[in-house]
């Protein structure tokens, strides 16, 4: 499917708007996951779709990642609880979905309990899940049953049967024992220290992190790594095991990643597709927004500079034809529906990592990020003439 778009210009709303547009699209794409799981019903109605390479059907591994994704991305948004705005009733619709879901996907006896330890691919998306659980304890933890957790534990700790690949996938392990530690005092130290170890190692300079002891222009360093090295580290600090000076090193490192990627975004919302997994969309600006989340931008980025840049960013792509089928689930591309596009470990399920971007829905709505006028991002200003911040490498 060819077709072109008009990058070449996205309006900005008022601010109100802009938030509305992002809940929105969050819950556009994340409802068919979590509707259908929390009736049980996700294995008979989500679709398979594959690219012309795909390794195998995939069906054994796509669901856990379309809703380990799915919980990833939406936690921050839930965290902040129901209450009686349009929003907030919002919230208390998806808060209860999902944590129905969690339960459907780790009762031994649902028809959509979820594959945790078959095959490789279980251990990324464990690690997903375990991530959203992290970000949002008191929406979706502590409400669970007693039999809920202790299923979700046995889930966890069944991935540990998956060895890791000498590359990202190590973080995945640490993210696993991370809630561990967090929600069941149970961490294997090793298994969550070693991946830490490891990147501090592949730290390659100016906010950038190895994919293993290589380095590779994708945006891995978003999708995976900077994220979950915070949340690990984050973690083990709350617990008291933590790592302070290197806490603080992948904070300040991250927060040079992420005015890396501010600067990436183009005049009109576009961005260089480079590297793998770019079915993955607009989560390919998973740190940015969780750099903004965690108020940590550096002091020459405005947050509604911010705003404004992943919302040309999202708009372009989500409402590109063919980004979803009839039906509302995504399917691959990056700009719409380009089956192509995707790698050999691709499918539909694959595809939710694109709810990464809303991390910054975690905000409260009276936040600066989402009051403040909207401001153009470092490219919009400097092609349309102003003055910008000389760059300094960290």
């Amino acid at each position: 499917m060819s077709f072109s778009i008009n990058a070449q210009k996205v309006d900005q709303p008022a601010p109100k708007e802009v938030r509305e547009f992002y809940v929105n699209s969050l819950v556009k794409i994340a409802d068919p996951v979590l509707s259908n799981l929390a009736k049980g019903k996700l294995k008979e109605n989500m679709p398979i779709e594959r690219s012309p390479g795909a390794w195998d059907d995939r069906t054994h591994v796509t669901y856990l990642e379309a809703f380990g994704r799915t919980l990833s991305g939406i936690a921050p948004w839930l965290e902040l609880g129901a209450d009686n705005t349009k929003e907030g009733k919002v919230r208390r619709k998806y808060i209860e979905l999902a944590q129905k879901a969690i339960d459907k996907a780790t009762d031994p006896e649902s028809a959509d309990f979820m594959n945790f330890n078959k095959d490789r691919q279980p251990l990324v998306d464990a690690a997903f899940f375990a991530q959203g659980l992290l970000r949002a304890p008191t929406q979706l933890w502590e409400p669970l049953s007693e039999q809920t957790k202790e299923n979700v534990i046995k889930a966890l700790k069944s991935s540990r049967d998956i060895e890791p690949y000498y590359s990202n996938w190590l973080l995945f392990t640490g993210m696993v024992e991370a809630a561990l530690l967090k929600f069941d005092g149970s961490a294997d130290m090793v298994r969550l220290s070693y991946p830490v170890n490891k990147h501090m190692e592949w730290y390659l300079g100016d906010g950038m992190y190895g994919d293993g002891p290589n380095f590779h222009w994708d945006y891995y360093n978003s999708f995976v790594i900077q994220p979950m090295l915070l949340d690990i580290l984050k973690a083990m600090d709350e617990a008291g095991v933590g790592r302070k000076e290197d806490f603080k090193k992948v904070q300040q490192r991250a927060q040079r990643y992420a005015s890396i990627q501010e600067r990436l975004i183009s005049p009109s919302g576009t961005y260089p597709p480079i590297g793998r997994s770019l079915a993955y969309r607009f989560g390919a600006f998973q740190s940015l927004s969780q750099v903004a989340l965690w108020k940590n931008l550096a002091k020459e980025i405005a947050p509604s500079q911010v705003r404004s840049a992943l919302y040309a960013v999202i708009k372009i792509q989500i409402e590109a034809k063919g980004t979803f089928d009839k039906e509302g689930w995504l399917q691959v591309g990056l700009v719409g529906h380009e089956n192509n596009i995707g790698e050999g470990y691709i499918s539909t399920g694959s595809l939710y990592l694109s709810t990464e971007a809303f991390l910054v829905l975690g905000l409260s709505p009276e936040d600066e990020f989402w009051t403040a006028a909207a401001k153009p991002w470092t490219q919009k200003k400097i092609w349309n003439g102003e003055a910008i911040p000389i760059d300094h490498a960290y």
